[in-house]
């Protein structure tokens, strides 16, 4: 009887130490809970706006050409040819006398004499010699010299760089809203009239001296 109970029991331990060296070397089942989420797809970017409707990278679009500035404007209008000739200047001699619009001439302002435009007229003068421009006011009558078309204020003058040169061949703009008229022809010139010579008189005779 004893023997068959030790028997018994080397056995019951021989068949738990089977079974938990079974459990030892089983690998652990993880649990559903314990697994790592799946990334989710990324969202695209999206479009950061400086304004509503348009993208930071967007072109801005050209603006029409009528709300770009037009520095060629004259007086707030677009400039047309009136008159291409001689331009000269007069300076210290007149200033401060009379003109004809009533103003006192005044050399360091951009003013000019012609003799048809209104007075108060915008005239640009695009000098032929050199490409450069000036705008100036017609306050005056002339020239009335040679075949000039405009003379100009000293100031206008050494804008346009004829100072030293005294003449420069000119194209005159003016607004489009000036009235069309016709440039007045050079002055004609005064037929030079010359001196007769005296006749020569009679010699007297020997008897009249006598």
């Amino acid at each position: 009887m004893r023997e068959g109970a030790i028997r018994s029991a080397r056995a019951a331990g021989l068949a738990a130490l089977i079974a938990l060296l079974a459990a030892c070397t089983t690998a652990p089942t993880s649990s559903p809970a314990s697994r790592p989420a799946a990334p989710r797809p990324s969202a695209p970017p999206q479009q950061q706006h400086d304004a509503p409707g348009q993208a930071v990278d967007e072109v801005p679009p050209v603006a029409p050409s009528a709300e770009r500035p037009r520095p060629e404007l004259l007086g707030g209008e677009v400039p047309r040819e009136f008159q291409r000739g001689t331009a000269s200047w007069y300076g210290p001699r007149f200033n401060g006398r009379r003109t004809a619009s009533g103003e006192r001439f005044d050399m360091r302002e951009f003013t000019a004499a012609h003799r048809t435009l209104p007075f108060g007229t915008l005239v640009r003068v695009h000098s032929l010699v050199n490409g450069r421009d000036v705008d100036v006011r017609i306050t005056d009558r002339g020239p009335y010299a040679g075949n000039r078309i405009i003379d100009l204020s000293r100031a206008a003058a050494e804008e346009l760089g004829m100072l030293g040169l005294g003449f420069k061949e000119v194209v005159l703009l003016v607004p489009e809203s000036t009235p069309e008229m016709e440039a007045a022809p050079p002055p004609a010139r005064k037929p030079v009239r010359k001196a007769r010579r005296p006749s020569p008189r009679p010699s007297a005779s020997p008897a009249a001296l006598r």
